[in-house]
C-alpha cells in the first residue's frame, strides 16, 4: 500500500497513525472550516475540506482528513478562542455525558472520496470550579475539540466512555482502517 498523506497539523493525530504503524507524510490543509450544522455534517464535510485542500496538490496520493468536535446540548464545540471560552465548554461539560464526533475522508490514487465518522459517549466527573480553572491555567484545553485532552491530565475528569478512546483523541483508528480496506479491497 502507498504511503498516506495526513492532511493535518494535529500531533495527536501524527502520534495515533504512528502507534498504528501506518507511514505517512503530513501537509496541513488550509481550508476554510464550517462551524453551524449537525455535528457528524460539520466533522466529514471539514474532513473533505482538509483532504481535497491536500489532494490538489498531491494528485494520484490518498490524502487523509479529519475533524472533531464536541456535542452538547445542541451545541457543537470545537477548540476554544480564549480561557473564557474554555471555561464555558468545560463548565457544559461538567458532571455530564457528551459526545465526541470525529469526522474522516479520504482521497484515493483516483481521485474517489471515501467518508465517514465516528461517536464516542463521554462522562466527566463533577469538576470544582477550582479544578476547572486550575485545568484551563495547565494550557492544555487550547488547541482540543471541547477544551479537553483525555489522553492527558483531563483524563483524571472522564470516568467513562462509551466507544473508540482513539476517537476521543482526534482520530478513530477503526474508522480509517474500515475506509482504507473500503479503497484497497
Amino acid at each position: 500500500m502507498q504511503a498516506l498523506i495526513l492532511a493535518s497539523e494535529s500531533p495527536r493525530r501524527r502520534e495515533l497513525l504512528t502507534q498504528a504503524g501506518f507511514e505517512f507524510t503530513v501537509e496541513v490543509a488550509h481550508a476554510q472550516e464550517i462551524s453551524e450544522g449537525r455535528p457528524e455534517d460539520v466533522t466529514v464535510q471539514n474532513a473533505v475540506l482538509k483532504a481535497q485542500a491536500v489532494q490538489k496538490h498531491q494528485p494520484g496520493r490518498m490524502v487523509l482528513g479529519a475533524d472533531t468536535v464536541v456535542y452538547v446540548d445542541g451545541r457543537v464545540f470545537g477548540k476554544p478562542k480564549d480561557e473564557q471560552d474554555a471555561k464555558r465548554m468545560l463548565e457544559a461539560l461538567n458532571g455530564r455525558w457528551h459526545q465526541v464526533y470525529t469526522g474522516v475522508a479520504m482521497t484515493d490514487p483516483e481521485g474517489g472520496l471515501h467518508t465517514a465518522y465516528a461517536v464516542t459517549d463521554v462522562h466527566f466527573v463533577d469538576m470544582t470550579e477550582e479544578e476547572i480553572i486550575s485545568y484551563i491555567a495547565t494550557g492544555e484545553p487550547f488547541g482540543k475539540a471541547g477544551s479537553y485532552a483525555i489522553q492527558s491530565r483531563a483524563g483524571y475528569f472522564v470516568d467513562r466512555i462509551e466507544g473508540s478512546f482513539s476517537n476521543v483523541i482526534g482520530l478513530p483508528l477503526t474508522t480509517v482502517r474500515e475506509l482504507l480496506k473500503e479503497i484497497t479491497g
